[in-house]
Parts: C-alpha cells; sequence; structure tokens
C-alpha cells in the first residue's frame, strides 16, 4: 500500500513530529486517522505500512506503540459465570 493511501490527511506523519505527545493523544490521533479511512480499505496493510515508514525509525515513539497494538487482535470477551452471569443476562 502507498503511503498516501495509508495515511490520506498526514495524521499519523504529523504524531511522530509532535515534541512530547502522550500515548493518550496518540490514541485519539489513531482514532481521527482510523475514521479517515475508506470504508472497505485493508486496515491492517496500512498500519504495517505506517510502522514500515514512521515506527521502524522512532521505535520509542508512543505512536509506534499504538500501531503495533492496533495489529494485535483483541482477547475474547469472558462470561462471567454462576449467578453473577446469569443476573448479568437477565436471567
Amino acid at each position: 500500500m502507498e503511503l498516501a493511501e495509508a495515511d490520506p490527511k498526514g495524521l499519523v506523519r504529523e504524531s511522530y513530529r509532535i515534541e512530547g505527545i502522550t500515548a493518550g493523544e496518540c490514541r485519539s490521533i489513531f482514532m481521527d486517522w482510523a475514521l479517515s479511512i475508506p470504508v472497505g480499505a485493508p486496515v491492517t496493510d496500512a498500519v504495517r505500512t505506517l510502522i514500515a515508514t514512521y515506527g521502524i525509525p522512532n521505535p520509542d515513539h508512543p505512536m509506534t506503540t499504538v500501531l503495533h497494538q492496533a495489529l494485535t487482535a483483541p482477547e475474547a470477551p469472558r462470561r462471567r459465570g454462576g449467578r453473577v452471569g446469569r443476573q448479568a443476562l437477565g436471567a
């Protein structure tokens, strides 16, 4: 994927230029970035392009951490067992 497709508004590029940016700010920028990606675009390919372009040269930057987290699958939700679980389900 081309960099122009992966970061259409340059949001991630700009995050790497902000001195002293925090992880929370990077997560917020990442959400804005995710909303700017066209529907149906391969998001994981875009994230990999961003890591290759910005993350590898800046491994300690908080945005690099956020990008790597975006590639990991979330944990499956866990069901609460017993009486508490049944009450939560309305049983």
